[in-house]
């Protein structure tokens, strides 16, 4: 063989599936070196082949990533050599071979001739185990990726294959990983040997993946869609649809500006499931809060000005660019010193865009000014502005409202009572109280108290307008009495 590196795919194990090609290769060859003999065709190879596998890195490396470097490094210096090297791996080389990738590289920046072999990969043999085509919007994934991952990389509108899936330890990960997106009795399907001779193919609940005792070097994972479309891009075409030419004649009418108003409302909505903490009432709102997200995008998108795509890589960029803690080098000691650095990079954000943005810029001038006072006092305070100790901010408030109540006219009191509401934010901020989340829930308690001071009212033959207020007080007493 000449100098360089030929690369073959093994097929997925039965012998009959080996391509003549690579047995053409393996006829003429000596030395041949392959990532795993962990394979059925292995057995049925020529005899005089030389084969040596890397199968003792896997007992002695500490991840695979380092038994993938040192394939590559045996590889490369094997392929400097007059004969060049020949490596073979299971399936096809170009399906979830992480060596053969950087083989390839190393190749081009060595200078080395690189060639590749296909075989059949483990996709083909199982689609026709699971009598499907790969063209149903199928996706083709790592378990040993996904079993690093928090969320999979895939749409629960559409199939999905998980290869490599050869231990409990990876499939409980991949387990994991699974249920951020589907349920636990999510029926899924284990194919095991697929095109060989003991092929079998398993049905059993997400939740049982990890216990199956036959998962193998061979096997492989079917996840089949969600019974009811629940992909991200599948609500995107819904949305679309209804701003097409033959769509609703009432979204095809929105624009940013008259969808202002419902963005405010379904958020209002969402923060009012939370307040009484109701999931059933939060999940319908978010989808709500979500529809007016999506509207806004394509309108945008049609409008040329983004699209959905430039949102999400935005967002994306910015939690990890805010996040060098979790994906990046930098310890932190808690979460004080995690806010404290991410004004601090916010600064540094700023200034990059040309220094002239304060640090309480950027705060929307529509929120509700009880949130709008505690964004501001939490921005400035994770700068270091702030109150050494809780006493201080306590008699703030006494001070304030010392002052509001010796105010010498209207103006005055005005100014005097923002102080005041401003220094009870801070308190409530101290507190880990959230402000506007605590009003709100005060005002829905006066309308519960007064509801109910109405109702006995009305039983007793009198409105409440022609009640004393001694009578009213004792009302009120009395509902505060019946919710304790």
């Amino acid at each position: 063989m000449p100098s360089g590196i030929t690369v073959f795919g093994l097929g997925p194990g039965d012998p009959g599936l080996l391509t003549r090609e690579v047995w053409e290769l393996l006829c003429v060859s000596r030395v041949v070196f392959l990532r795993t003999l962990d394979h059925p065709v292995v057995t049925s190879l020529p005899s005089h082949l030389d084969l040596r596998s890397f199968d003792d890195l896997y007992t002695r490396s500490e991840s695979f990533e380092a038994v993938y470097r040192s394939i590559i490094e045996h590889v490369l210096a094997a392929a400097r050599g007059e004969e060049g090297a020949v490596y073979g791996v299971p399936g096809d080389p170009t399906i979830g071979e992480a060596t053969v990738a950087g083989l390839r590289a190393k190749a081009g920046q060595l200078g080395l001739s690189f060639g590749v072999l296909h075989g059949v990969s483990f996709v083909e043999p199982c689609l026709a185990a699971l009598e499907l085509d790969a063209l149903d919007g199928l996706s083709v994934t790592d378990a040993l990726d996904m079993a690093t991952r928090h969320h999979p990389p895939f749409s629960p509108d559409t199939p999905a294959l998980v290869g490599q899936l050869y231990s409990q330890m990876v499939a409980s990960d991949v387990k994991l990983c699974l249920l951020n997106q589907y349920p636990p009795d999510h029926p899924i399907r284990l194919v095991h040997a697929a095109g060989t001779s003991l092929e079998r193919v398993e049905v059993l609940p997400l939740h049982d993946l990890d216990r199956n005792r036959n998962i193998g070097s061979l096997t492989a994972l079917y996840v089949p869609p969600l019974s009811q479309p629940s992909g991200f891009e599948s609500f995107q075409e819904i949305v679309a649809h209804l701003r097409a030419p033959e769509g609703c004649p009432w979204d095809r009418e929105q624009t940013h500006q008259s969808l202002r108003t419902h963005l405010m409302e379904e958020a209002y909505e969402a923060l009012q499931a939370l307040d009484h903490d109701d999931s059933h009432d939060l999940r319908e709102e978010l989808g709500d809060l979500m529809l007016q997200i999506v509207l806004q995008a394509q309108i945008a998108t049609e409008y040329g000005e983004f699209n959905m795509a430039d949102v999400l890589s935005s967002i994306r960029a910015k939690l990890i660019r805010r996040h060098p803690h979790v994906f990046g080098g930098l310890e932190v000691a808690g979460v004080d010193e995690v806010l404290h650095n991410w004004e601090a990079l916010k600064a540094a954000e700023r200034e990059a865009d040309g220094g002239e943005r304060g640090a309480l810029d950027g705060i929307p001038a529509g929120l509700p000014a009880l949130a709008q006072a505690a964004e501001m006092q939490s921005r400035v305070a994770r700068l270091g502005f702030d109150w050494p100790e809780i006493e201080g901010v306590t008699a703030k408030v006494f001070e304030e409202l010392d002052e509001t109540l010796n105010a010498s006219d209207e103006e005055a009191r005005s100014a005097e009572t923002g102080d005041l509401l401003f220094s009870v934010v801070n308190y409530a901020r101290w507190r880990n109280i959230d402000p506007e989340a605590a009003l709100r829930q005060a005002n829905e308690r006066f309308r519960r108290r007064f509801s109910h001071l109405e109702a006995v009212a009305r039983i007793s033959g009198k409105s409440v307008n022609e009640m004393k207020l001694d009578e009213m007080d004792s009302l009120w007493e009395a509902a505060k009495d019946a919710e304790a």
